[in-house]
């Protein structure tokens, strides 16, 4: 199964000059836990709730400080010819929730792990892939 059949592909992003409150409402009003950063079409990065909290908040910054602070830039992506398997897969490796997608670096779309577990991809899988991404991390010395 082709990726374009199970991503979401009407995404809301902000850009570099968004501010946390901004990106905190948007996160509300769509009931969503991360927003891809985008600069003329192009992914650029990602910002979740929980950067929101860790980079921001416990940092003294406040609503009005850009998300430039805070993005995450080195950031996986899948492309229109990823299959929902090496979807899984990729997620699984990187411990990763959430897969953009995207076309000669234009942001089309993001996957998952709830869309993943909702394909056809067999729920053995899908419940792997859970479980790979699941592992908690190693505590930072």
């Amino acid at each position: 199964m082709d990726i374009t059949e199970v991503m979401t592909s009407n995404i809301e992003t902000c850009n570099l000059k968004s501010s946390c409150g901004e990106v905190a409402n948007m996160m509300k009003n769509l009931d969503v836990g991360v927003i891809p950063i985008c600069e003329d079409n192009k992914l650029i990065g990602l910002i979740t709730d929980r950067d929101l909290v860790i980079k921001g908040l416990a940092n003294n910054f406040n609503a009005n400080t850009q998300i430039s602070e805070m993005i995450t830039t080195d950031v996986i992506t899948g492309t229109r010819h990823t299959s929902v398997e090496q979807a899984m897969e990729i997620m699984s490796q990187y411990q990763i929730r959430r897969l953009p997608i995207v076309d000669d670096g234009k942001l089309i779309g993001m996957v998952s792990l709830g869309d993943l577990a909702g394909s056809n991809a067999s729920n053995k899988e899908a419940g792997k892939a859970l479980e790979d991404i699941s592992i908690p991390a190693e505590p930072t010395k």
